[in-house]
């Protein structure tokens, strides 16, 4: 397996662009996971259904299954949240896993950049962004590093990119 990741602020399209994305790595025979780091408490429960119910009366895990797919619920109750490599191992083996989330990690990362949101650029300080993505090339300061400069739309360039400079999931740390 191997681990690409995507970095940006909040609302510059990183959910969009990976969604756009998934099908063109798929067409090239790649088996594609993802993860998804969430910030803030979220919840793929429903108040009221019997899985729900079960975890509030405490229950540590819940899984729920049916023919066509199965979600095992944990609740971390005071532990401590997963790493990214402690993420990973939970994954079915798979060609490639995009990551959205953990900013930090030391992974390949492109990051999705926006002039309109008037937020700073990321790869100044993260040394694992290997690309920019953006609707504005021409407002990008000089880099001081090479970096490959991509269109958002062009996403047949991305996922060339993605696939090409994706690294080995062992390397996660």
């Amino acid at each position: 397996m191997r681990v690409f990741g995507f970095a940006g602020w909040s609302g510059s399209g990183k959910t969009t662009l990976i969604e756009q994305l998934i099908p063109k790595l798929v067409v090239r025979g790649m088996r594609v996971s993802l993860i998804k780091h969430a910030h803030h408490r979220f919840d793929v429960d429903q108040p009221g259904k019997d899985s729900y119910r079960h975890r509030h009366a405490g229950c540590g895990e819940v899984l729920i299954t049916s023919g066509e797919r199965w979600a095992l619920m944990r609740e971390l109750r005071g532990a401590p949240e997963l790493t990214l490599r402690e993420t990973l191992a939970r994954l079915s083996p798979c060609d490639l896993v995009l990551i959205e989330g953990y900013k930090a990690a030391p992974i390949p990362k492109l990051e999705i950049w926006r002039a309109a949101a008037g937020k700073p650029l990321l790869y100044p300080g993260d040394p694992h962004i290997v690309a920019i993505a953006t609707d504005a090339p021409q407002g990008l300061p000089p880099a001081g590093r090479e970096l490959a400069v991509l269109a958002l739309d062009d996403l047949d360039a991305i996922a060339t990119l993605v696939a090409d400079r994706a690294a080995p999931t062992h390397s996660v740390r």
